[in-house]
């Protein structure tokens, strides 16, 4: 919020009852003066601007507008009340009580003004000894907040005696900057659900051991954070006794639940410090429409070209907590309730998980319940394909880096750019990315529940859109990293027309049924219709080789066609064999060292250009000494 515009309207003339006006300008001129001005001040006082230096909250700048209610006056005060985003409506009696809910509001309603209005009775200094503050609430105040929800809250002042003057004006800038409209319904006396949503998720991520109660130490760690200092014990026990006031079951040993934690939050609402609601919700990243800001969501995280995402090291031990704080039966897998549990901040499973049939996308335990190894590969594969995804789910799980201006994106780390794979050398990636290609019954299904530990079926089913499996991998020398394997479906020609999309794959696994004889045709006819395929590394693996081999109906057998490329024979695997694990092994050193994925006669051709610079050396070096040589001769 950078200014608050307070609008200052009631009626200029002359009550037929007492011939007074409501006071809206000795209002202002109380307020500017510190003291009640006596003399005869004009109707209409031109606009004062307060700057945020002066204690304003939330250091904003303020400016105030004197109106006119004369008919001759009234374009400008349409203009000026139009321009507001709050308005102070002052009356002083009877009949400008009336006028307020008979005329000023239905106007502001009339102009398509949806902003708060703050009931001013002035002139509380003239009213008999027997009206006292309670009754004016009562009688006139309270009729007009229950009728009309602009009203945001309502004040008695005097200019003459200095009372509730600067309260009033503070009054108008708090319902901007810190808004009771979004927060509680006065008619229902309830908090609004959007209300409900945000508190409840901040009752969530301050519930650090997810008992379903803050306990003493985690209300203190709340109010150190929201507030920035410490809560007292006399302040914790009065607290406990407001609470305990309203309904004794929120209030255990344990703490207080969130039905309690809403509660408090309701009774500030009520009292009208619904500031402390807000500087709750603005310390968890809340706009003033309770959704959470864009920038903490989607904060600044660019990736370079042939750069990729991953979980950095604290991402992963965040991921690694929370599967633990969850996993409430120590069963190491995560059932279906405790996803629900884990996931209630957020706005469910991310998409992209639906998109990929999550759990069935990674390893899951005799339960079909996701274990941690899954878990963690599941959320690295994540990452990896859209790092957006990771940031917003790390916001609202409540990721938090132990330096208080860092962002989300601590949680993740780029890595370093890929740019020339068949250059020897190694791809500094922990998340690998292979296509698995084949024709229809080839066995890629079957190889991707073989990847997850899944039984194997014989039953075949045709797979239609793309399916993704994720695991971890051991590669030699124990480093681990993460696999996903993608079967493309019917969508694999477009996908392998789509540069961009094989700029992100790490290498193809080609597969064919080697026991029927018209599978590998299937990529043999791919590689010529699709001759930029050479660009990426290539791994060959026949499958189903536990049935009899026969030979295949192609122009070149499969060995004879990859000794041609002069690349390594084909994998002879079946999903059957305990032995398929070194397969995708093999599949991860591949893609972590490219250059071996490629045709030797690539590599050959890469060496002979060193060979050439070697020899230009070598010549260079010839002709200077035969110039030395014949310099020296002729002297």
């Amino acid at each position: 919020m950078a200014a608050v515009r307070i609008c200052v309207c009631g009626d200029e003339g002359q009550s037929e009852a007492n011939g007074i006006s409501a006071g809206k300008s000795s209002l202002i001129t109380s307020l500017v003066k510190d003291v009640f001005v006596t003399a005869k001040i004009q109707s209409t006082l031109p606009q004062i601007t307060i700057p945020p230096s002066l204690g304003t909250p939330e250091n904003v700048t303020t400016t105030i507008v004197d109106t006119s209610a004369l008919p001759q006056e009234r374009s400008v005060l349409n203009k000026e009340i139009r321009k507001s985003n709050v308005i102070l409506l002052v009356y002083s009696d009877h009949y400008s009580y009336e006028r307020a809910g008979l005329f000023w509001i239905p106007h502001f309603r009339s102009l398509g003004v949806n902003v708060p209005v703050v009931l001013c009775a002035n002139k509380s200094d003239l009213t008999t000894g027997s009206e006292s503050t309670a009754q004016v609430v009562e009688e006139e105040m309270l009729p007009l907040m229950a009728e009309f929800k602009e009203v945001d809250s309502c004040i008695r002042t005097s200019a003459r005696e200095h009372h509730n003057i600067n309260e009033v004006f503070f009054l108008c800038q708090k319902a901007v900057t810190h808004p009771i409209a979004p927060l509680f319904d006065s008619k229902e006396s309830a908090l609004k659900p959007a209300a409900v949503s945000a508190l409840k998720r901040v009752f969530y991520l301050c519930d650090r051991d997810q008992d379903g109660y803050l306990s003493d130490n985690e209300i203190l760690a709340f109010q150190t954070k929201c507030f920035g200092k410490p809560l007292g014990e006399d302040d914790l026990n009065n607290i406990k006794q407001t609470v305990s006031k309203i309904s004794c079951d929120p209030i255990t040993e344990k703490g207080i639940n969130q039905e309690g934690f809403l509660l408090l939050n309701k009774v500030f609402a009520e009292k009208g410090r619904h500031e402390t609601v807000w500087i709750i919700l603005r310390t968890f990243h809340y706009t003033d429409s309770l959704s959470l800001k864009d920038s903490f969501l989607h904060p600044k995280f660019d990736i370079p070209p042939f750069s990729s995402a991953e979980l950095s090291p604290s991402g992963y031990r965040f991921f690694v907590d929370l599967f633990l704080l969850f996993d409430k039966d120590n069963d190491s897998g995560l059932s279906p309730s405790e996803l629900s549990a884990l996931f209630a901040p957020t706005p469910g499973l991310p998409a992209l998980w639906a998109d990929s049939s999550f759990p069935s996308s990674t390893v899951r335990n005799e339960a079909n319940y996701i274990t941690l190894q899954g878990w963690l590969a599941q959320w690295s594969m994540t990452t990896f394909t859209s790092p957006a995804t990771t940031l917003a789910y790390l916001a609202y799980l409540g990721y938090e880096h132990p330096d208080p201006r860092s962002t989300t994106t601590t949680a993740l780390q780029l890595t370093k750019a890929r740019k020339r794979r068949k250059r020897p050398g190694r791809v500094e990636r922990n998340v690998l990315h292979a296509y698995i290609v084949g024709g229809p019954s080839a066995g890629k299904s079957a190889l991707l529940d073989s990847f997850l530990a899944r039984p194997f079926s014989p039953t075949y089913h045709p797979t239609i859109k793309s399916r993704t499996a994720v695991n971890s991998v051991e590669l030699p020398g124990g480093k681990q990293c993460y696999l996903i394997l993608e079967e493309l479906g019917e969508l694999e020609p477009a996908i392998l027309e789509n540069r961009a999309k094989l700029d992100a794959c790490d290498i193809l696994v080609y597969t064919y049924d080697s026991s029927d004889p018209d599978s590998f045709s299937h990529i043999s006819d791919l590689r010529t219709k699709h001759p930029h395929l050479d660009d990426l590394p290539a791994l060959y693996v026949a499958l189903k080789a536990d049935r009899d081999k026969t030979t295949q109906r192609a122009e070149v057998q499969p060995e004879d066609y990859t000794s041609g490329l002069s690349m390594s024979k084909p994998l002879h695997v079946s999903v059957t064999w305990d032995s398929i694990s070194e397969l995708f092994v093999r599949i991860a050193e591949t893609a972590v060292w490219p250059s071996t994925g490629f045709p030797k006669s690539e590599e050959e051709v890469g060496d002979r250009t060193n060979l050439y610079i070697a020899l230009g050396a070598v010549v260079c070096a010839g002709a200077a000494f035969v110039a030395i040589w014949r310099r020296v001769g002729k002297e």
